[in-house]
């Protein structure tokens, strides 16, 4: 066997690929999330805004709403998702 089957064998490499998968998928959810609100509700003329907390909604809900709510899911998928994996090869070899 190769170094490189060794590599693909490391359970570290299967977490962190998974995890920036997740991450992956959050941030594209994230841009949906704003384009929607900022074109869906910002494509319209400026005299038919409605305005929440002195914020065109368009922006509120794309920019500080998405904020708030992005903040919150990142805390849940670190909380919930995320494993600590450790970074040196040694407690790989200790647990054979």
């Amino acid at each position: 066997m190769g170094k490189k089957s060794k590599i693909h064998e490391d359970r570290r490499f299967r977490i962190s690929n998974r995890e920036a998968l997740m991450g992956i998928g959050l941030a594209m959810i994230n841009f949906i999330w704003w384009y929607a609100f900022a074109y869906g509700l910002g494509g319209k003329p400026v005299k038919d805004y409605t305005f929440i907390l002195g914020f065109p909604s368009w922006f509120f809900y794309s920019c500080v709403l998405g904020f708030v709510v992005f903040s919150i899911l990142v805390y849940i998928m670190v909380k919930v998702f995320f494993v600590e994996v450790p970074f040196d090869d040694n407690e790989e070899e200790e647990s054979r």
